[in-house]
């Protein structure tokens, strides 16, 4: 447990998935899904890492995939669920330094003209993964519509993820050993959709 911690402390996916194994990746993926807290966790790295060492038979792959898609799913609803609770309260806070209260309204606007396809992409974003279920909950989207969508995104993401690993694994001898580096690159190109819209919003000023 102490271990498990640790590696949790210093980010490190390759010492979280060997310490925490099935429960300890699902609790992860469950808190970075579903509450502020798990803005802070690299879900993407996580699973890479997973599905290299089920590649490597540290994991099994099926009993792997169904935990973390459970976990993702139950994640995105708790979120949903805080933000239905903490919605109207979220509309009231003034602003200040880290909150603005246009970010609300341009996030409810968002969910109106994508509908689904905006839980399904959050998956594959840091941190606005995290964000994306309650704000789907503080803007009033309905709950059907968001389950729906919300599954879809756990298995194309948590799936996906620790298929790549686990493909990447099987294909390149010894590639436990690349886990960091690869996921680094993983992470960097989760950001490039953030960087792009940015870019994008400053070309439109």
């Amino acid at each position: 447990m102490t271990n498990f911690l640790l590696a949790c402390i210093h980010l490190d996916p390759f010492a979280i998935v060997r310490t925490g194994g099935y429960i300890g990746i699902a609790l992860l993926i469950f808190i970075e899904s579903g509450l502020f807290i798990g803005i802070f966790f690299p879900g993407d790295s996580i699973l890479f890492a997973a599905g290299l060492l089920s590649a490597g038979g540290f994991l099994f792959f099926w009993p792997l995939v169904f935990s973390t898609v459970i976990a993702a799913v139950f994640g995105d609803s708790t979120g949903y669920w805080f933000g239905s609770k903490m919605g109207s309260t979220l509309f009231k806070r003034k602003d200040s330094r880290f909150f603005k209260q246009e970010y609300l309204r341009r996030t409810e606007r968002f969910y109106q003209k994508y509908g689904g396809r905006a839980i399904v992409l959050a998956r594959f974003v840091p941190a606005v993964r995290t964000i994306a279920p309650i704000l789907a909950g503080a803007s009033s989207m309905k709950y059907r519509k968001f389950i729906s969508y919300n599954i879809i995104g756990g298995l194309l993401w948590g799936a996906g993820m620790i298929s790549l690993g686990f493909f990447l694994g099987s294909l390149v001898p010894n590639s436990g050993k690349y886990v960091l580096p690869l996921s680094l690159v993983i992470v960097v190109v989760s950001f490039l959709p953030i960087l792009f819209n940015l870019a994008r919003g400053k070309q439109a000023i």
